[in-house]
């Protein structure tokens, strides 16, 4: 296939995903209003002051599966990430409409990445070796590989779905996440996933005019945990092959944000005594908020922080090692460097709040009591 039909060919399918993840957002909207799936805000992790419909994920997903089915050839392992993707979005259906337990997401979230990783060999074996004086350039995970591989897939899917915030953020995201992709996809020689990620692209672009600031319908679980899904199965499939420095190296750039954001979120959590998995209002989003930015702003913020790291991931896959591993180094410090910011923010605001007055205290202590009956 020549390169204009390779161009052409991704041009369709991202126009086609577009257009038809935008017509099916009104439909998909008013079946939200019908089956009662409603975002009524109830605490201050709230951005929004009145009620708003969710499940907009779902118009993302039929996008995106239709022009998959139209445009892509369909392979075992293929199939099994989209039978995967299915049980995420069903899944993500009924935690819109009747709020479900965490524990029950986690198990079938579980079920959902098994299925690829058991039945369609999508897996991580083998990480470059980061070793300078070893002769081995990579080494193979062997018994590990199949739990490691379900742990990135959940993990991944769960931390999209953490920063889904603000207005556009998680799809916006996940669009620059998925376009990098693409890019990478094309530079590697990797057409399937350059297919793929084209029409989850689109699909994520067609959405967004209902998305962004001010919203007119959230994607929900259903949209955030279907992107996350996607974006971690098909950077196995895409990146993880490549036993270079790229292997381990371009996935974590790529979804740079979302890792950061949850693994500061559990850090956070378990240094003052709770459980990794309890809500709170210190997300980079919430950070950006209590700062002065407006939601459109922060947006803004993110998206280029985002795109940074996009760009990023994709000259470190057309340079050579020594330059990667310069880049993975300055990545990997800034990375230290913004943990320590934040944690010294939540030290610095916790001794305000132990300054604060009974009535305040009092107050205060009402208002994270509300907070934490979410979930």
């Amino acid at each position: 296939m020549s390169e204009y039909t390779v161009v052409l060919r991704i041009i369709a399918v991202f126009a086609l995903a577009g257009v038809l993840s935008y017509a099916l957002t009104p439909f998909v909207k008013r079946f939200a209003h019908k089956i009662g799936a409603i975002d009524v805000p109830k605490d201050s992790r709230r951005m929004h002051k009145k009620p708003i419909p969710r499940l907009g994920g779902l118009a993302i997903f039929l996008a995106f599966l239709c022009t998959m089915l139209l445009f892509v050839d369909i392979d075992q392992q293929v199939l099994c990430i989209l039978i995967g993707a299915t049980i995420v979005v069903i899944l993500g259906i009924f935690d819109d409409v009747m709020a479900l337990g965490a524990k029950l997401k986690f198990v079938v979230q579980i079920v959902a990445a098994a299925i690829p990783v058991c039945f369609g060999g999508l897996r991580i074996d083998m990480f470059s070796s980061i070793n300078p004086f070893s002769d081995t350039p990579y080494f193979s995970l062997g018994v590990l590989a199949i739990p490691i591989t379900v742990l990135w897939i959940v993990g991944i899917t769960n931390a999209v779905n953490l920063i889904d915030g603000l207005d556009g953020l998680a799809v916006g995201v996940s669009s620059i996440a998925s376009l990098t992709m693409l890019a990478v996809g094309l530079l590697v020689g990797e057409l399937p996933v350059a297919m793929t990620m084209a029409a989850l692209t689109g699909a994520c672009i067609g959405f967004m005019p209902y998305n962004i600031n001010p919203a007119k319908i959230f994607m929900g679980d259903t949209g955030s945990t279907f992107l996350g899904y996607m974006l971690a199965t098909m950077s196995i499939l895409g990146m993880f092959k490549f036993y270079a420095v790229i292997s381990f190296a371009v996935p974590f750039l790529i979804l740079g944000l979302p890792i950061f954001d949850t693994a500061v979120a559990i850090i956070r959590r378990v240094l003052s005594g709770r459980s990794p998995m309890s809500p709170d209002r210190g997300h980079v989003h919430h950070r950006l908020m209590d700062m002065g930015f407006n939601q459109k702003q922060s947006v803004a913020i993110l998206y280029a922080i985002s795109g940074t790291l996009g760009l990023a991931a994709v000259v470190l896959t057309s340079r050579g090692e020594v330059r990667a591993m310069m880049l993975v180094l300055a990545v990997i410090v800034a990375i230290a460097i913004g943990t320590r910011v934040v944690l010294s923010i939540d030290k610095h605001l916790g001794h305000e709040h132990t300054s604060t007055t009974p009535e305040e205290h009092e107050a205060a202590s009402g208002k994270e009591t509300e907070e934490d009956e979410k979930d």
